[in-house]
């Protein structure tokens, strides 16, 4: 067996496994040969190192994956009114406008006349992207969708004669 063109460290063999999950073709995407993946994948993943990158890098994820979450909801559940509050003040100060949470809104302009546009990011969105990251969620939705059709065919399926 021929050894790889470069060196594949552990860290960037760990980085591109937990893109791939899969370690051959992390191996072959980081210079080895196909016919070399599978000893370097099982050489790495059995390493120590590699498997404490791995670990350390998918709990990055899950650190982002919650930050994630956490701005979907606001976007979801946040309140628009410091926005509201900033288009009817007659005496806005700049530093009124650094204090008002503004994190709901998308768009703010100027339009003809002196009048002000806030466009607000879709909250219906932010909801559907939650319920795909949370699988607790989506078992919830599945399983209200799947009474919600028993319902309608025992609606749909019985007479009154």
């Amino acid at each position: 067996m021929r050894i790889a063109k470069r060196k594949i460290s552990p860290k960037s063999f760990a980085q591109m496994f937990v893109r791939t999950r899969n370690g051959a073709e992390a191996a072959v995407r980081l210079g080895a040969s196909p016919n070399e993946a599978k000893h370097i994948e099982a050489q790495m993943l059995s390493s120590p190192t590699v498997k404490q990158h791995i670990k350390a890098l998918d709990h990055e994820d899950e650190q982002t994956l919650c930050y994630v979450k956490t701005g979907l909801s606001r976007l979801a559940f946040g309140s628009v009114n410091d926005a509201a509050a900033l288009v009817f003040d007659d005496e806005l100060t700049e530093d009124k406008i650094m204090r008002a949470d503004l994190f709901n809104v998308s768009e703010i302009k100027r339009v003809k006349g002196g009048g002000v546009e806030i466009k607000f990011f879709d909250r219906q969105k932010a909801l559907e992207k939650l319920v795909e990251l949370d699988p607790e969620l989506k078992e919830i939705s599945a399983a209200q969708e799947f009474i919600e059709a028993f319902r309608r065919s025992g609606q749909g399926g019985e007479s009154d004669t």
